[in-house]
């Protein structure tokens, strides 16, 4: 049955209790946008939670120390108990809204039905990436109506999810993705850091960074190494990010013959100290939304050549802050590579470019606010309005008859 709550408009109220569930938290874009999202939210308006429905993993034990954190809530994908442990959970937390992070999946499904049956009154899921692996399934599809909001990170990826993944357009609110433009900003590259990485001084370098998995598509950024390799030998090639593929990446690393160009230098902390190193950033992927890691590498005034897919073309604008390739062309995209490592004055004026994009249209603040308004606009809109109260009757002034006598 589901709980009803007496719902105190804001002005009323103290803050919004916002409890955000994923499924776990490793190092990956959507995973620290949700970080920097939950420390930045205003404390006066917003008291934010974060429940890893399976495991906390890396940044999940980081938001731990610093917010409420709840987690093994799923034991495994088919664990009857685990709806009624979160259900129970909302309650327990007296949650005003729930926003389930990335596309499909547990999170998702057993986020917003257990939102609903503990009267949350506000219930959202934010979409992040775009296309397979991640899809919204028929099931998820299915609790449409419970759900205020579909959060997309761009206006194409808002227009997708209505088209593509059964998202209704009326509900669809578009929050761009965001970046802290204060701790993503051009510096000298560390000497001692490129030593570290194995990069020989004055050597050329492209990097990547994302996540291993299949839809990086890192295979399509090492032939292409490959052919910038024939060009110029002496380019080196950082790969930032580790996953399940790095062990597949590496044997082809060396069967390409690029063992001593291209370094794998797994996850990392210090990514815009890494970013500092690079020459060009380089994003090969088959499907995105909105990459956190190219407003990251324009924030630090990189030029980008990436592949043409999602909401790319939104950030990197072809010819102005980088170069677009088609999806899955090696050759195209060695081409742009090649040419922006030799031409070091068109590489920084895209660099340049890229870092006011970024200030003008992808800043954290922007994001975070977002996220804010929209949480108190659906909440207001789920607040019993005061009755309307009738007009006081107009007073009738009753005058005496004039005396015509």
């Amino acid at each position: 049955m589901r709980l009803r709550r007496q719902r105190a408009p804001l002005s009323d109220r103290g803050p919004l209790r916002a409890m955000f569930v994923i499924t776990s938290m490793p190092v990956g874009g959507m995973e620290s946008l949700l970080v920097e999202l939950v420390r930045r939210m205003d404390r006066a308006a917003f008291q934010p939670e974060v429940c890893c429905l399976k495991e906390l993993d890396t940044l999940g034990a980081v938001l731990a120390e610093e917010v409420p954190t709840f987690t093994g809530l799923l034991r495994h994908k088919y664990d009857p108990a685990g709806p009624w442990r979160l259900t129970q959970l909302l309650r327990r937390r007296r949650t005003d809204a729930v926003v389930t992070v990335g596309t499909g999946g547990d999170k998702m499904f057993w986020g917003r039905l257990a939102a609903r049956a503990a009267g949350v009154p506000v219930v959202c899921s934010a979409l992040h990436s775009t296309g397979l692996p991640d899809r919204v399934e028929w099931l998820n599809r299915l609790l449409a109506p419970l759900t205020d909001a579909f959060i997309a990170v761009a206006e194409p990826h808002g227009r997708y999810l209505a088209e593509h993944e059964g998202c209704p357009a009326h509900k669809v609110r578009v929050i761009p993705n965001g970046v802290d433009i204060e701790r993503f900003h051009p510096r000298w590259p560390s000497a001692p850091l490129a030593r570290a990485c194995g990069l020989p001084p004055g050597a050329k370098t492209v990097g990547i960074v994302a996540a291993l998995r299949p839809e990086k598509n890192h295979e399509l950024f090492l032939r292409a190494a490959a052919l910038v390799c024939r060009e110029l030998p002496q380019t080196h090639f950082l790969i930032v990010g580790d996953g399940a593929r790095r062990a597949a990446l590496e044997q082809m690393t060396a069967e390409l013959g690029l063992s001593a160009a291209v370094h794998f230098l797994g996850t990392r902390h210090d990514v815009p100290e890494a970013i500092s190193l690079f020459d060009v950033f380089a994003l090969t992927s088959h499907m995105e939304a909105n990459p956190v890691s190219i407003l990251e590498a324009m924030a630090c005034e990189k030029p980008v050549v990436a592949t043409r897919v999602g909401s790319v073309p939104e950030t990197v604008l072809d010819g102005r802050t980088g170069c677009l390739a088609p999806p899955g062309d090696a050759p195209a995209i060695a081409a742009r590579l090649v040419e922006l490592l030799r031409d070091a004055d068109r590489a920084a004026a895209f660099g340049r470019a890229g870092r006011e994009h970024v200030i003008a249209h992808w800043s954290i603040e922007r994001m975070v606010r977002g996220y804010e308004q929209l949480l108190q606009e659906l909440y207001e809109s789920k607040c019993p309005r005061p009755p309307r109260r009738s007009p006081p009757p107009r007073e009738t002034v009753v005058r005496p008859a004039a005396n015509r006598s």
